[in-house]
């Protein structure tokens, strides 16, 4: 709106479009994408997180053979966190039929260092998993322009 001609109406709509850009952009990759690393977790993580003001905790749910079954954006938060409920992770890998989940959640701070929080949601996650027979492969913090591996830190 601070350009001469353009007033709230107009703004909603341009944002609007960018926003199904966006979403159109992010439906381009394929949800049947394999993970190899980190890296291709960003790549698929990175459209839909790193450009957020606020958090947002995602959950990539994989096959035996690393495929991506579903991914599942599970809570939104404010800018300084957001809230993981346990059951709903594992509740959505035993309907989609998950052998190993990947977490993902992103930091608006820009920070890539992980919190107590952080640390401890993975630890509880991976707990609970693990009495399923489901493996938690890593966890990813994503900034704006890059990221943070739990597995990669050895923090897993």
């Amino acid at each position: 709106m601070i350009f001469k001609g353009i007033g709230e109406a107009k703004a909603i709509k341009i944002e609007a479009s960018l926003e199904l850009g966006r979403r159109s952009h992010e439906s381009a990759h394929k949800v049947h994408d394999k993970i190899n690393d980190s890296a291709s977790v960003f790549a698929i993580m990175h459209p839909i997180l790193g450009h957020l003001k606020h958090e947002e905790f995602w959950v990539l749910y994989l096959n035996n053979s690393n495929k991506v079954l579903a991914k599942m954006q599970l809570s939104k938060g404010g800018k300084t966190g957001t809230i993981v409920d346990v059951h709903l992770v594992l509740k959505q890998a035993l309907e989609q039929s998950a052998t190993c989940l990947i977490l993902a959640h992103n930091h608006p701070s820009g920070s890539l260092t992980p919190s107590a929080s952080d640390k401890q949601i993975t630890q509880k996650l991976k707990l609970a998993a693990e009495s399923l027979d489901i493996k938690l492969l890593d966890h990813l913090i994503v900034a704006e322009k890059t990221y943070f591996s739990f597995a990669d830190e050895s923090v897993l």
